[in-house]
């Protein structure tokens, strides 16, 4: 069964996972900012936020949708995609 969430939920989710998981502060994190230049994470790191991803929505994000991602609302967008 697919799980439903608003954008405003999978903001939220997003955020408490880079904050708690990846430790970037929050004020840092906006749907404008950058996931490698402006929160600083690397390839590795892009891979376990993938995975925790996938547990939260219960789906897999492909490696070359996720390849194409560089903001936060980028991931967003894909999520909400994922989530169709």
């Amino acid at each position: 069964m697919t799980k439903n969430f608003t954008r405003e939920e999978i903001i939220n989710k997003l955020t408490e996972i880079l904050t708690d998981d990846f430790e970037i502060s929050e004020d840092l994190i906006n749907l404008d900012a950058n996931l490698f230049e402006d929160l600083e994470l690397d390839s590795i790191d892009a891979v376990d936020l993938a995975v925790k991803l996938q547990y939260f929505t219960d789906k897999k994000i492909q490696p070359e949708n996720f390849k194409q991602i560089k903001t936060v609302n980028d991931v967003v967008n894909t999520i909400e995609d994922l989530l169709k």
